[in-house]
C-alpha cells in the first residue's frame, strides 16, 4: 500500500502557522479524513468500531459538523495507514486549530444554533454573493440600522449582542485580504422604511461609500425588472480559497436555513445570481441612484 497522500493539506498553512477558521477546518479535515478512509478501503462501520462510536458518528466527523478529539483522529490516521510523523502531525495540528473557541462564542446566546455554522462559513470565504429583496444586507448595514432590524424581533442584552455580532460580522471586508462582495439589492429594500428618515438616509450614505470600494460591487435590480425576481427570496453563495471545499449556497428562513453544498443545486444559484447581475443596473448607475437617494430632501 502507498504512503497516504496528505499533500493537499499544504494549502491551509502559509509557513508561519494555521491561518484559516475553525468551521473551513472542520470542513478541510473531515475531507481528508474520507480521502483516507476511502483510499485505503476501509468502511464507516469499520472506523465507527474502533472508535466505539455510530456510522452517524463518522459521517459528521467527515461532513466537518462536529468537533474533532485528537485521539480519534490518531487512531484513525493509524486504521487508514498514515504512519508518517511529519504527516499525522500536520493534520493533528488542524484538528487542535479547528477546536478553538471563535469570536461569536461570547454571543452564543443571542446567535439562533442554525445561524451559528454561516458566521464561520463567511469569516472564510473569499467570495460572498448576495441577493436581498426586504433589507439591505447584515454586512453593508449601519449600525443603526442593523439596531432597527434587529429591534423587530429582540429586545434588551439579546438585542445589543446581535448587533454587535453584525457590526463585527463587517471585519471580513477590511483588512489586508478583505472578501469580495458581489450584491444585488431589489430596489423594493431601498425604500422599505424600517427605520426613522435619517437612519434611512445614512444606510444610503453608507451603501453609495462601500460601492466604491474596489472589492465590493452592489447592484440594485430596480421595480422594472420585478418579473426577474419574482418568487425568489434571499440567497447567499460563498467561496473558499480551498479547492478541496465546494460552494456553499445560504439560505435562510424563518427559524432555521438550509446549507447547500451539491454541485448539481448550487450551479442553479450560481446561474440565478448571474442572471440577476445581469439584469440589474451596473454597479457606476447603482452608485449614482444611492447618492440621489441619499440627496434628495424630504417630503
Amino acid at each position: 500500500m502507498p504512503a497516504a497522500d496528505m499533500s493537499d493539506l499544504s494549502d491551509v498553512t502559509d509557513g508561519t502557522g494555521l491561518w484559516s477558521a475553525p468551521t473551513t477546518l472542520r470542513a478541510l479535515v473531515g475531507a481528508q479524513l474520507r480521502r483516507l478512509r476511502e483510499a485505503r478501503g476501509v468502511s464507516r462501520e469499520e472506523a465507527a468500531f474502533l472508535l466505539r462510536g455510530s456510522t452517524s458518528k463518522i459521517s459528521r466527523m467527515e461532513a466537518g459538523r462536529t468537533s474533532f478529539k485528537v485521539r480519534d483522529v490518531a487512531d484513525l490516521l493509524t486504521l487508514y495507514g498514515v504512519t508518517d510523523e511529519g504527516a499525522r502531525a500536520s493534520l493533528l495540528a488542524l484538528v487542535e486549530q479547528a477546536n478553538a473557541p471563535s469570536w461569536w462564542q461570547e454571543y452564543r446566546e443571542a446567535i439562533p444554533d442554525w445561524f451559528e455554522p454561516y458566521l464561520g462559513l463567511e469569516q472564510d470565504a473569499y467570495l460572498i454573493r448576495a441577493f436581498e429583496v426586504q433589507l439591505v444586507p447584515g454586512l453593508l448595514q449601519t449600525e443603526a440600522y442593523a439596531r432597527a432590524v434587529i429591534a423587530q424581533g429582540a429586545t434588551g442584552s439579546v438585542l445589543e449582542q446581535r448587533v454587535a455580532v453584525r457590526m463585527r460580522r463587517q471585519s471580513v471586508l477590511t483588512g489586508d485580504d478583505p472578501a469580495k462582495l458581489w450584491v444585488v439589492l431589489d430596489e423594493a429594500a431601498l425604500h422599505r422604511r424600517v427605520a426613522d428618515e435619517a437612519t434611512m438616509r445614512a444606510q444610503w450614505e453608507h451603501l453609495a461609500r462601500m460601492s466604491e470600494l474596489p472589492h465590493v460591487t452592489i447592484q440594485v435590480l430596480p421595480f422594472t425588472s420585478s418579473e426577474i425576481a419574482g418568487g425568489i427570496g434571499p440567497v447567499t453563495i460563498l467561496r473558499f480559497p480551498q479547492q478541496q471545499l465546494p460552494d456553499v449556497v445560504y439560505i435562510e428562513q424563518l427559524t432555521t436555513a438550509q446549507y447547500v453544498t451539491k454541485s448539481a443545486d448550487v450551479l442553479p444559484h450560481h446561474a440565478l445570481m448571474d442572471e440577476l447581475g445581469l439584469a440589474a443596473l451596473p454597479p457606476d448607475e447603482t452608485a449614482g441612484l444611492l447618492r440621489d437617494l441619499a440627496a434628495t430632501p424630504s417630503s
